[in-house]
């Protein structure tokens, strides 16, 4: 890009900000008019509730804020290409995707779209396709040259379901060829990708792995949702708790995801985790505890009530068996007489934890609302933003660090 292009990205900024949503919501319409085969790649759930357009917007926003210097967003850029590999996104999909974003600039901005402005965006854009296309070869290659690693979709089977709570089943994943799998990482997830037959499409949804890192299986847990209508989230997650059973066969990418339980645990570890947020946290802290016994864990969960509460007696088991671990428990619906130790009246408040290392490492991971509040609270009580991790299901929309 010339210097002259970058300034005149650079003075796109407040037209972003402003209108970006509008020009990713034409974008996204115009490019599955005209390739509606891409529906199958992209979440329509996160299309329909504007989660999607909202991110999108959020990262050309960024892109543009730093167009003199686009080395300072690599570690978003490393985020996105994770999410983009697990859905496996190919380097032929760029110029599709760059071609329905300058029309769109055109056709939203009006005259207002000089030739100018559409050159520079073009630039621009072939710029960061460039980036984009590198970081994620590399995590293909890296996946394809690992023991047990795969890139693309593969064929595994449910070998077994189990209720963890009135919400939440596990399901245990094996490949369908025999053969091992890529261990994750704890707190990394997977892709999975079904076909529904009543949008005529295949769906990709990305689930925590929520066990520990194993050559020969993985298990993710997922939440049932209350509504079951085709238009909501939750659209893959309930199919699976109604129509997948044992020895059903569906597909998967390998791995993938940054937000993962550091190598080294060279300080206290703390996990906070708000209803079915705990499936990357409860990889974390069994692999943690197995990893180092006599490292400082902390557990910290919060949900609605006794009935929806997963994984609770194998965190008994490991907070039982290390004396350095500690469990705090939050429900919002505590009913009287049924009080158990370790188990507190909800809502959260980190407040109220007393030993709570100031100088700790910190994973959350929940809804959105849950993850920014405990954040602060952290922040505010001394801890470092730098020592906090989280991780936002769905498209990134908090940008907090």
């Amino acid at each position: 890009m010339t210097e002259d292009q970058k300034n005149i990205i650079t003075a796109t900024v407040p037209v972003l900000r402003e209108h970006g949503v509008t020009l990713t919501t034409h974008f996204y319409k115009r490019m599955f008019l005209h390739h509606p085969s891409l529906k199958n790649i992209f979440n329509l759930s996160n299309q329909k509730n504007g989660k999607q357009q909202q991110a999108l917007a959020l990262a050309v926003l960024a892109y543009a804020e730093h167009i003199s210097n686009p080395a300072v967003l690599l570690p978003e850029l490393e985020r996105i290409g994770h999410k983009h590999v697990s859905l496996d996104i190919r380097p032929e999909h760029y110029p599709i995707v760059g071609n329905h974003l300058l029309a769109s600039i055109k056709e939203v901005l009006g005259e207002a779209a000089t030739t100018d402005i559409l050159d520079a965006w073009e630039a621009a854009y072939n710029q960061l396709a460039d980036l984009m296309i590198k970081v994620e070869g590399g995590m293909y290659e890296k996946a394809r040259n690992s023991p047990g690693g795969w890139a693309g979709w593969r064929p595994f089977v449910v070998t077994k379901k189990k209720k963890e709570s009135e919400e939440i089943t596990s399901f245990y994943l094996k490949p369908k060829d025999g053969g091992q799998v890529l261990e994750h990482i704890p707190g990394q997830f997977i892709s999975l990708r079904l076909h529904l037959p009543g949008l005529g499409l295949n769906q990709a949804r990305q689930y925590s792995i929520s066990s520990i890192p194993d050559p020969s299986i993985y298990r993710i847990s997922v939440k049932k949702e209350k509504d079951q209508h085709l238009n909501i989230d939750g659209l893959i997650s309930n199919h699976l708790h109604l129509n997948i059973k044992e020895g059903d066969v569906i597909e998967l990418t390998a791995p993938a995801g940054n937000f993962t339980l550091g190598k080294k645990l060279d300080s206290p570890t703390t996990f906070i985790s708000g209803g079915v947020g705990l499936t990357p946290l409860i990889s974390m802290l069994l692999s943690a505890s197995q990893q180092n016994p006599d490292h400082s864990l902390t557990w910290i969960h919060a949900c609605r009530n006794e009935q929806v509460h997963a994984f609770k007696e194998p965190v008994q088991k490991i907070f039982e068996g290390h004396p350095q671990i500690s469990s705090h428990v939050f429900y919002d619906e505590l009913r009287e007489g049924n009080q158990k130790e370790g188990i507190n009246m909800g809502p959260l408040n980190l407040r109220d934890i007393a030993e709570l290392p100031k100088d700790g490492k910190y994973y959350i991971c929940g809804p959105a609302g849950f993850i920014k509040k405990h954040r602060n609270e952290l922040v505010e009580l001394g801890v470092p933003a730098a020592s906090i991790e989280f991780e936002e299901f769905g498209p990134q929309l908090l940008h907090l660090n």
